[in-house]
């Protein structure tokens, strides 16, 4: 249920905020947001996969930290995120 490669570097490259940045907060939730709408499109196939849910709630845990922090730290650019995202709150 991981992201290949390249798929982490487009998503890395859309959202660093230097040339070098591979681990902001701005990156990190981009990269959760993926793995959550694929493990999304995964669960309505298999209503079953009860692990997976389990999986789909941690990472949807995490990432709600990530955007708190980053609300917390920088306003404006969690803003930002949240509408390239189009994630609700």
């Amino acid at each position: 249920m991981s992201l290949d490669k390249g798929l982490k570097e487009e998503i890395t490259k859309k959202f660093q905020l230097h040339e070098k940045d591979t681990g902001s907060a701005d990156v990190q939730i981009a990269i959760l947001t993926e793995r959550i709408n694929e493990l999304n499109e995964h669960l309505k196939s298999n209503p079953k996969d009860h692990n997976s849910r389990l999986s789909l709630l941690k990472l949807v845990g995490q990432r709600r930290k990530l955007l708190d922090y980053l609300n917390s730290t920088d306003t404006k650019r969690y803003q930002t995120l949240i509408t390239r995202l189009n994630l609700r709150k």
